[in-house]
């Protein structure tokens, strides 16, 4: 395998997806702002960098797994950023989800550096991301593509070139759209089952695998039932990637009118306070003001 990784950002997604390529071979450097999140995949095997700079001189391909677009900025132009340190013909693939516009401008600034970018956010929630099984929708050239897909391959079950720099940020905005569509069915679906006194169980396990059935019903319906709000996917992450959509859905004269009020039902929580709970909490906003409670 003549490919070394470099893995930036080892948040709730990313150490599961630096640990699939170790286990698939790959020789892996990474690097952390919070250094203690380095320590359990040092142990697993993979090399420590100083700085992304450091990381980035060491690999030929560049993995980044951070939270918005100043971050993603950050560390790749930053001082002692990714574009600092990599040699010619790098390849960078950001998995982040964040703005299609400047996606395509951080491209541009790379190719002036000799460097290249795949954007390929991802899909799945954090069981994905540890078992390998992400859905990953990438944007740029079709030789990068190529050169990239057994890193991709690595971490993702579902891997689809989906088209040029930033359509891989606009497929992962369409994705989140049908996410929290999804989730505010369930929630409603849920309350109005428990307040027909329904078992709650045997209901889901009557519809999930039928023409209602999808992901968000089967992994989070079920949490929710059990008020299990451990995140997969934070409340303030969705509400991140909902600004994206919106401003996008802004630019391109798209109404959103669903979209939007499920983002400002989202805002309530996160004035409760409960910004780092999963995104299937959205129920919470619901049961508020339905008044009562789903689950036990």
């Amino acid at each position: 395998m003549t490919e070394t990784v470099g893995f930036v950002g080892l948040g709730i997604m990313g150490g599961g997806m630096a640990r699939n390529l170790l286990r698939a071979g790959f020789m892996v450097h990474v690097w952390n702002r919070t250094h203690a999140r380095m320590l359990p995949l040092l142990e697993a095997g993979a090399k420590g960098a100083s700085t992304c700079a450091d990381l980035a001189g060491k690999v030929t391909i560049v993995v980044v797994c951070v939270s918005d677009t100043p971050d993603v900025e950050e560390v790749l132009f930053g001082a002692q950023g990714i574009a600092e340190g990599a040699c010619p013909d790098t390849l960078i693939i950001d998995t982040s989800t964040i703005s299609p516009q400047a996606t395509v401008e951080f491209a541009r600034r790379l190719r002036r550096r000799q460097l290249a970018m795949l954007d390929a956010p991802i899909s799945g929630g954090s069981e994905g991301a540890a078992n390998g099984t992400l859905s990953i929708m990438v944007g740029g050239a079709a030789g990068d593509y190529d050169r990239a897909l057994p890193v991709l391959e690595a971490i993702g079950s579902r891997i689809t070139h989906v088209g040029p720099a930033g359509a891989g940020q606009l497929v992962k905005l369409v994705n989140q759209i049908l996410v929290v569509g999804t989730m505010q069915a369930v929630s409603e679906a849920l309350v109005f089952a428990q307040q027909g006194g329904l078992d709650l169980e045997k209901t889901l396990a009557a519809v999930e695998h039928g023409a209602a059935g999808s992901w968000m019903l089967i992994h989070r319906g079920s949490q929710a039932i059990q008020r299990n709000f451990r995140p997969g996917f934070t409340i303030d992450l969705q509400q991140k990637d909902l600004r994206l959509v919106l401003e996008a859905a802004d630019e391109l004269g798209v109404p959103l009118p669903v979209t939007g009020q499920i983002f400002q039902l989202y805002r309530t929580l996160q004035a409760r306070g409960l910004g780092d709970e999963g995104n299937h909490a959205l129920i919470k906003a619901l049961e508020n003001l339905a008044g009562i409670q789903v689950g036990t």
